[in-house]
């Protein structure tokens, strides 16, 4: 703010410099002007003490001049003009000029629109520090807030037109993250309740285990087959509920780790792939990757738009990421009630052994080494489909390796 305001002292002072000098400039051609036309009498009455009669002066030297008379104080004349004498006759003569008029026409124009200048360049500076510096310096901070975990404290309403919108989303963004602490702390606490209750509920069939183990161990039931087996069973048994825990650990681990949610409504499936065409057209060009879209039929998708979007977004990364770079087109067909649509892109074809795991949370195929990636793309993709009511899956008929999303119509 003290910078911007530091900017606009030296903009205005340099307009006003600027009118000062622009005046001055007039006011002296202003000067020259009656200089001028002073020079000029002073010229003729030399040339008429020299023998010339006034009548006979070629005014077509004297440009200021306009008429040189005998002065009759009685005359009426309109113009300016000068008394001058001769000396040598004593004759008094009127000599009619005229002011250059042009300059003081043009005096006050450049100074009316140097001063309008001057207003609307303070008007410009007022207007964006109130509406642009001074609401962007109040919220300068927010970020750093919202990294450092604050989020308790919301955002300012505010209307602003350049800013209303975007600081609206930073509180619903603020909102965002604070819900996702809550439930992030939430997921903790009840993962560490499930621990300890699941760390409780193994402590008995592992003692059970064990009990059984130093029987068979030290031959305590060599001589009674019955109790042996019983033993043996009661191994068996324990180990099931043991793995039964462990399970149950597993799919809680699986099922909470994201938390992926959904707002199912209805979208136009070319508003979805507008949104995918404009990120993607420039972005692959760039890397010199074929990118087209094939012709389709409008429809109504019973779907979250923003997660389609997602979906899309992630099985074109994989395609980038993992493909040969040549090509990667996008195609839209109908199946019953739904629309596939389907991402293919060249390069090698996915090994049968990995096709059944490729939509696994952290699984990374065989061809992933060097690059960078978490394994989760496809699997939030399968994950957010399902949550739509729709699916995914791989389709490797053809050329290349085609990802296909089925979303239903509405």
């Amino acid at each position: 703010m003290n910078k911007f305001r530091k900017i606009s002292v030296i903009i205005i002072v340099f307009e006003i410099v600027l009118i000062a000098a622009v005046n001055l400039f007039m006011l002296r051609s202003i000067e020259d002007d009656e200089t001028f036309y002073k020079v000029e009498a002073s010229r003729i009455i030399k040339e008429i003490e020299s023998g010339t009669s006034y009548d006979s002066i070629d005014l077509d030297k004297y440009p200021a001049i306009t008429r040189v008379t005998i002065f009759d104080p009685d005359e009426k004349v309109n113009s300016d003009y000068l008394v001058l004498k001769d000396k040598n006759a004593g004759a008094i003569y009127r000599i009619e000029y005229q002011r250059n008029s042009f300059n003081k026409t043009l005096f006050i124009t450049v100074n009316a629109g140097l001063g309008i200048v001057l207003l609307f360049t303070v008007f410009c500076l007022i207007y964006i520090s109130n509406n642009l510096i001074k609401p962007f310096t109040s919220f300068t901070d927010l970020p750093y807030q919202l990294s450092r975990g604050n989020l308790t404290v919301p955002v300012k309403e505010n209307k602003n037109r350049f800013f209303g919108r975007f600081l609206w989303g930073m509180d619903m963004l603020r909102e965002n993250l604070e819900e996702q602490k809550e439930e992030e702390l939430r997921l903790m606490k009840e993962n560490k309740t499930l621990i300890l209750s699941i760390s409780h509920d193994i402590k008995t069939p592992l003692s059970s285990i064990k009990l059984y183990s130093k029987a068979l161990s030290t031959g305590l039931y060599d001589n009674d087959p019955d109790k042996k087996a019983n033993a043996v069973n009661g191994i068996m048994h324990n180990a099931d509920e043991i793995e039964r825990y462990v399970g149950e650990i597993v799919k809680a681990s699986n099922d909470n780790f994201l938390n992926l949610r959904v707002n199912v409504g209805e979208a136009y499936l070319s508003s979805v792939l507008n949104e995918i065409s404009k990120y993607y057209k420039d972005k692959l060009a760039v890397i010199h990757t074929e990118f087209s879209i094939a012709d389709y039929d409008d429809c109504v998708l019973h779907c979250d738009k923003d997660r389609l979007i997602e979906v899309i977004q992630n099985i074109i990364e994989n395609a980038i990421k993992y493909g040969d770079g040549k090509r990667i087109s996008i195609s839209v067909s109908e199946e019953e009630d739904c629309r596939l649509i389907r991402v293919n892109n060249s390069g090698d074809k996915i090994s049968e052994s990995e096709i059944g795991h490729i939509f696994d949370s952290f699984y990374r195929g065989s061809n992933t080494a060097g690059k960078k990636g978490s394994g989760l793309g496809l699997y939030i993709a399968r994950t957010l489909m399902r949550l739509m009511d729709g699916d995914i899956f791989i389709d490797q008929e053809g050329d290349g390796v085609s990802v296909v999303a089925v979303v239903r119509k509405a």
